[in-house]
């Protein structure tokens, strides 16, 4: 799905409100609507994001195993359905289930490790979401986690190298 004619319209309509008050205020319209139009596709791609887990929360309270899944490759953005009663059954066991209530968060992954975790979500027979929720879940969790201890240790490195 190219959000490109969206973003077109939201740009007219900024450009259409402004234009009464004249030249320079049109003028003024048309850079902001050019500087907003990464926030309004990331915007647009949250809405759409939301939408495909609503639509994965309603088809799992159907009873449905499938999942809608938000796919988003540069601009474009697609959806893909995932049955997982199609799929052979997943090597990991699902995590259980608990009453906690559900947190967005937005993670940014480079290129090719993003395709590693769709790869390995796939071989999995899961959706990439649930694959980083258990792998999430089993890094917190494990016994040799000292943030499930309460421990408050961090090994993060910073600095530059030259190769």
């Amino acid at each position: 799905m190219d959000l490109t004619p969206y973003i077109d319209s939201l740009r007219r309509s900024l450009t259409a409100a402004a234009a009464p008050a004249g030249d320079d205020a049109a003028r003024t319209a048309e850079l902001l609507a050019e500087a907003l139009d990464a926030g309004a596709r990331l915007a647009l791609m949250e809405a759409l994001s939301e939408a495909a887990a609503e639509i994965t929360e309603d088809l799992d309270k159907a009873g449905s195993s499938a999942s809608v899944d938000l796919k988003i490759r540069g601009k474009e953005v697609s959806f893909t359905i995932n049955d997982m009663e199609e799929t052979e059954a997943p090597a990991v066991p699902p995590a259980p289930p608990t009453d906690d209530d559900v947190a967005r968060i937005t993670l940014r992954l480079p290129e090719s490790l993003k395709e590693d975790v769709e790869t390995a979500a796939a071989s999995s027979g899961v959706s990439v979401n649930a694959w980083l929720v258990r792998a999430i879940n089993t890094a917190v969790h494990s016994k040799n986690s000292t943030s499930a201890r309460g421990a408050r240790h961090s090994q993060r490195i910073t600095g530059y190298a030259r190769a």
